[in-house]
């Protein structure tokens, strides 16, 4: 899942499924992982809900938290083995963030993440963390070894 992705003016299931052919119930499940299922709760025509107002009047418009809940809902959909998240809640308020975080596990399962953020808060939760500097790995490690090491994570994480 990337930082700058696209939803189309297509339905819900389309855009998680990111085709014509999906299986509903697996679209629901993975809107739920995601932090949507609230929302698609209230939406009249569920996961047949159109998005946006450029093909149908009853279209509805999101927010940028909830596009990136689709987003992220289209990740844990495609069941890859290997699941890379690029800042994943950089439009999410900070209680939808913590909502993901708490998830991370969830929408991951037992495929390998990687999880890349500016923010140092967001990666506490990490198994490990690899700190870059100038184009390289110049640190490797749990949040609690990396704040008791002197080095780039430390300087940061007190700052």
């Amino acid at each position: 899942m990337f930082q700058d992705f696209r939803l189309l003016s297509v339905s819900l299931s389309q855009n998680v499924a990111a085709s014509s052919v999906y299986d509903t119930d697996r679209v629901r499940e993975s809107l739920r992982v995601s932090g949507f299922g609230e929302r698609l709760k209230g939406l009249r025509r569920g996961v047949e809900q159109s998005l946006y107002q450029d093909f149908e009047e009853d279209g509805i418009i999101l927010s940028g938290g909830e596009e990136q809940k689709i987003a992220i809902a289209r990740a844990v959909y495609k069941d890859a083995p290997l699941v890379i998240m690029d800042e994943p809640t950089a439009a999410l308020d900070p209680v939808a963030e913590y909502e993901i975080y708490t998830r991370l596990n969830e929408i991951a399962g037992e495929k390998t993440a990687v999880f890349i953020s500016h923010r140092l808060s967001s990666c506490r939760f990490c198994d490990v963390i690899a700190v870059f500097d100038k184009g390289g790995i110049v640190q490797w490690g749990s949040h609690e070894e990396l704040v008791e090491q002197e080095g780039k994570y430390r300087e940061l994480w007190f700052t």
